[in-house]
């Protein structure tokens, strides 16, 4: 049987290879006729080769995601444990071990209302009462831990006070009436902005790298502001400020 493979290029979205239906398969070449004499072969037309499909760029940490860094990992903030920085300004997500090597980055979808501050009581609200603009993921500083949401399902809760949980992209029909997994697999971060405030990531990422080293004691979450500035998110970066212009 000969199969096929499809790659989503740049991601780190896997999906099953499905087979190649028979009629899609390369056809066995026919014997050549031979010419008739006084007549010269043509040799056949070689087949176009298949666009290539262009690669979404590579994510890069932005400078505020390598200023956390350097702040994290030279004070020790996270605490031996494993940590992640979300970028909301360019919806990308970088996964450090407890020692702060980089260990993925993967493409994110956020709050649909660019803000920086949960609602006060919005946990307690039912899903349907949440307003556009309160659709905000909130810059901060949080130890995440797993735990249950409704419907028993497992999430990383990142903040369980205000309901901002990270968790991969639904597959409901709500979901693919939203275009996640399309908006996710976009080269651009401009079409991120789409939950009520939790971070969506990519379903592998989330089983296979994030939720085995999340699980136990936790680790931390540190989300980069989109409104205000960086350093009244982290204050601890106004010593690294000052430090760097005394250099």
């Amino acid at each position: 049987m000969i199969q096929g493979f499809l790659a989503l290029a740049g991601l780190a979205l896997l999906v099953p290879s499905p087979a190649v239906p028979l009629q899609d398969a390369k056809p066995k070449p026919a014997a050549a006729k031979k010419a008739p004499a006084g007549k010269s072969r043509r040799a056949p037309a070689k087949p176009k080769a298949a666009a290539a499909r262009p690669e979404a760029p590579r994510l890069q940490p932005s400078a505020e995601t390598l200023r956390v860094h350097d702040w994290v990992s030279a004070a020790g903030d996270n605490h031996g444990l494993p940590y992640l920085i979300v970028d909301k300004p360019h919806a990308a997500l970088f996964l450090f071990d407890p020692h702060g090597k980089q260990l993925a980055a993967v493409p994110v979808l956020i709050g649909i209302a660019p803000g920086d501050d949960a609602t006060p009581g919005i946990g307690a609200k039912q899903l349907s009462e949440i307003g556009p603009a309160e659709k905000t993921t909130p810059a901060g500083r949080y130890l995440a831990k797993f735990g249950l949401a409704v419907g028993k399902e497992r999430v990383l809760w990142v903040d369980y006070y205000t309901s901002v949980a990270l968790h991969p992209v639904p597959t409901g029909i709500a979901a693919r009436k939203e275009k996640r997994r399309e908006r996710l697999a976009s080269p651009t971060p401009d079409d991120n902005r789409i939950t009520f405030g939790c971070i969506n990531v990519p379903g592998t990422f989330y089983s296979r790298l994030l939720s085995p080293m999340y699980k136990g004691k936790g680790g931390y979450v540190y989300v980069l502001p989109d409104s205000k500035p960086i350093e009244d998110v982290f204050p601890a970066l106004h010593v690294q400020t000052v430090a760097a212009r005394a250099d």
